[in-house]
């Protein structure tokens, strides 16, 4: 049951604000790091291989830990296990912050990845904690902000590096995690939902064995080469583990992922568009600041430095924001389907302006906002789409699941962009600028095909008076199914 209303209404813009600021610094952390590499190589004198690790190895960590402490958290009280999130974050800001070598740093990024579990349960918070009219905004204002704490990231970076040093990309975070922890503990209060059950170790171990395979297979293409006999293992690997762990969760009597959940249409089809859609926004955060920095001699490019790069792609920042806050209300109007759809249409337009015309650092600010305006609709309409398919007790290990497809889509694209752009590059030379534009014709073809999938969300009656999509409450995921996989009461908008 939820708590009483005059204590959710006495404390949730409270509760909110708490939340936000943990997961705006989360997001933070995925970024900042990104534009600075070559100086962290210089400094922990290592080399350009080697340093890529400490992304890999947050890429990795994220994504085991995600599911996992979603379970955790619907399991033994979301509040709690959001608090663990924020300090080990904070951890692994310290290590990595007093950092003097490479494996120290790498520690401290794997430690870094179990806060990736602050996002589904920050969203199963808003639904225990929220009054209902108010979680489609929220759920949708924590999403759109977790987008752009990535985005200010890259805008961050340089400066922080040019004034403080790379060190204080992990100092002024952990600052604010500790901030954020205290606040969380006193003044989020603890969700009243419960799973029941415990944890499975052995189908964790399988979750984890396939992701490892598959991110690391992934991530180290572009570099081993796809046809290599270690990336072609890997994702074998991957592809055994994961039926065999599908079989075990199918069988396990409390499984870490409930496979009938995760089979209702509401669900796979939007994970489907969550991996689609994190393949092209993430591969573009990675591939954008770099064909900006690219010198003009090239034939492309404009010479820009790590802070006129980030400042470019500002108000694609800006955009993911605002259209994420607004995305609630727009929800309730013309349904979290139709915003999936739009969004996902506005960006590939987008990304095809990117690949199309971009030789002008004008148009590139205009391209960026309308990226930023498709991917705050669409990512804060899949988060509801998720929150609101479920059943409460389910909200953390449903939403843990999506954000990490998200982070697999991110890393396919990634890899796959690398290869495009880098192929036919003159060794120790830029890309040349075909890549740049097959690259992001490839994400915008990704983009119209996560609008194409999402088609196949199954629409929701709104209740005509307040426009608010109901919540699926039903105590068997099983019974929210009827043929061909249609959630019960749905109907065409």
């Amino acid at each position: 049951m939820k708590p009483s209303t005059t204590e959710r209404r006495a404390h949730h813009q409270v509760t909110l604000a708490v939340l936000a600021a943990g997961v705006g610094t989360y997001a933070l952390l995925q970024s900042l790091v990104t534009p600075v590499l070559p100086t962290i190589q210089v400094a922990l004198h290592t080399s350009q291989t080697d340093v890529t690790w400490v992304l890999t190895a947050y890429l990795l960590s994220a994504s085991i830990f995600t599911p996992i402490m979603g379970r955790l958290g619907d399991m033994t009280g979301k509040k709690r296990m959001f608090v663990i999130a924020l300090v080990a974050l904070a951890i692994g800001c310290l290590l990595s912050a007093v950092a003097t070598n490479l494996l120290v740093m790498i520690l401290g990024r794997v430690i870094q990845g179990v806060g990736g579990g602050v996002l589904p349960l920050a969203f199963g918070i808003i639904r225990d904690e929220l009054p209902q009219d108010r979680v489609p905004s929220a759920v949708g204002a924590i999403a759109g902000l977790s987008a752009v704490g990535a985005g200010i990231g890259i805008v961050l970076a340089g400066p922080i590096v040019t004034v403080f040093g790379y060190h204080w990309l992990f100092w002024w975070p952990l600052i604010l995690l500790v901030i954020s922890a205290v606040a969380a503990h006193f003044l989020v209060p603890e969700s009243p939902q419960r799973s029941a059950g415990s944890i499975n170790w052995l189908t964790a171990l399988l979750l984890s064995g396939w992701l490892v395979a598959l991110l690391l297979g992934v991530s180290e293409a572009p570099t081993w080469g796809w046809t290599s006999t270690t990336v072609l293992g890997l994702l074998a690997v991957a592809v055994v583990l994961a039926v065999v762990w599908v079989v075990a969760e199918s069988r396990a009597e409390h499984p870490l992922i409930d496979m009938t959940m995760m089979r209702m249409r509401a669900v796979w089809a939007t994970n489907l568009v969550a991996l689609l859609s994190g393949a092209a926004f993430y591969a573009a955060f990675a591939f954008l600041p770099q064909m900006f920095q690219t010198p003009s001699s090239a034939g492309y490019g404009f010479g820009a430095s790590i802070t006129r790069s980030g400042l470019m792609l500002l108000p694609q920042t800006v955009a993911v924001f605002v259209l994420g806050v607004v995305a609630g209300e727009m929800a309730r109007r013309f349904g979290s389907k139709n915003l999936v759809i739009v969004g996902s249409v506005i960006g590939a337009a987008g990304y095809f302006l990117v690949a199309v015309a971009h030789d002008r650092e004008w148009g590139i600010y205009l391209i960026t906002l309308v990226v930023g305006m498709g991917f705050g609709m669409a990512f804060a309409a899949m988060s509801n789409l998720i929150v609101a398919a479920v059943p409460a007790h389910q909200t953390g290990v449903a939403s843990g699941m999506n954000a990490n497809i998200r982070t697999i889509g991110g890393a396919l694209g990634g890899a796959v962009m690398a290869s495009i752009v880098t192929a036919g590059a003159t060794p120790g030379g830029p890309p040349k600028e075909s890549g740049y534009t097959n690259g992001f014709l490839m994400l915008a073809g990704a983009l119209l095909l996560s609008a194409v999938v999402a088609l196949l969300i199954p629409s929701v009656r709104r209740d005509p008076r307040t426009h608010v999509e109901p919540e699926v409450e039903l105590r068997h995921a099983e019974s929210a199914l009827v043929p061909g996989g249609t959630l019960v009461g749905d109907e065409s908008e």
